[in-house]
């Protein structure tokens, strides 16, 4: 099974013979760089790498990178998702391309899409607020409002109408969490940076969602550039954008609940600079960890009838989503049944 490598230290990576050599930098006493101890990774075992240090690296590496089908994440110093390195299509089909193409073009069939990812999301927010309510938590009237709101979806006209009823049910969501975390105030959502703790671990899941639709786009034939709900634009993978609304409730938020509520992630594992709060090194350890081990969580599918990972259940939405486009089979979005 391959993995994913999170370099959260600076550091030079290159090819050394068939693998790869990373050689982090530390500082010493007198707040001087040096090259601490390198680590040589087997490239057999490497899926992709989420970097949010500074890397040196030459083509030789992303050469090698590209030969082996490694694609590596970068982020800035905000945590905010900056851009990937993706190895060479080799799924490209002209086919999926016209028809990706055409379904956006046409305004009815893309209004359907895109609807179908927001029924799909704000059907998996409220399994998340129900199963808390089942707990003791007073969800009731945050899971009405969502299911009044769900049932406009259908009845919109315009995509911008679209988003807007998204504003209002995410809105309604997000309010909800005060009485799900235990110690952290949810507030208000803020971004670019986000102001609080809770809105931190949003931002940064849901980068790390963000980053794993791309990367199960990248293995079908899909475009990540042509997408349905967000409007397509310059120096992003929109598509990426869509399908991470389906999943961000049942993936990134669950694992918000569980370390925050299991005390796993605390104060301390935050900075705090001026108007911003940003996990710290062994806050994104401790986060990623948790993340990773929700994405490799099996559970038994009921269409297919066997065992898959949520990391394999982002692949299969690509899939149910290039059959709808192919004109093969309807597509319905993933929800969650507990």
């Amino acid at each position: 099974m391959k993995k994913t490598f999170y370099l959260f230290n600076s550091g030079q990576m290159e090819r050394k013979d068939n693998t790869l050599k990373f050689t982090p930098f530390a500082i010493d006493e007198e707040g001087k760089e040096y090259a601490a101890q390198p680590r040589y990774l087997p490239v057999e075992d490497i899926n992709e790498f989420y970097c949010f240090g500074a890397l040196k690296a030459n083509s030789s590496l992303f050469n090698f990178l590209g030969q082996k089908d490694i694609c590596m994440h970068f982020f800035d110093y905000y945590e905010n998702y900056t851009g990937s390195f993706m190895p060479r299509d080799s799924l490209l089909s002209g086919k999926m391309l016209l028809a990706q193409t055409a379904a956006y073009q046409n305004k009815k069939k893309r209004l359907v899409i895109a609807q179908k990812f927001i029924d799909g999301a704000s059907y998996n927010m409220v399994r998340n607020l129900m199963y808390y309510k089942r707990r003791g938590k007073d969800l009731s009237s945050s899971i009405d409002a969502i299911n009044e709101l769900a049932l406009k979806i259908e009845n919109t006209a315009e995509i911008d109408e679209l988003m807007g009823l998204e504003g209002q049910i995410r809105r309604e969501y997000y309010e909800a969490f005060n009485q799900i975390i235990s110690d952290f105030e949810m507030g208000e959502r803020t971004k670019l940076p986000p102001r609080n703790e809770v809105n931190a671990l949003i931002s940064f899941g849901n980068m790390m969602c963000y980053t794993q639709c791309l990367r199960a786009i990248h293995q079908t034939q899909l475009n990540p550039t042509i997408s349905y709900l967000h409007t397509p634009g310059e120096r992003r993978y929109s598509l990426c954008l869509d399908l991470s609304e389906i999943f961000k409730p049942i993936i990134i938020d669950r694992v918000i609940f569980r370390v925050l509520n299991r005390r796993e992630i605390q104060s301390k594992h935050f900075d705090r600079k001026m108007n911003s709060c940003l996990l710290n090194n062994v806050g994104k350890k401790i986060f990623v960890k948790a993340v990773e081990d929700k994405l490799e969580e099996t559970f038994q599918h009921k269409t297919l009838g066997r065992k898959v990972s949520f990391r394999h259940l982002i692949k299969l939405e690509c899939y149910k989503l290039a059959k709808h486009l192919l004109n093969i089979e309807e597509y319905k979005p993933y929800k969650t049944y507990w």
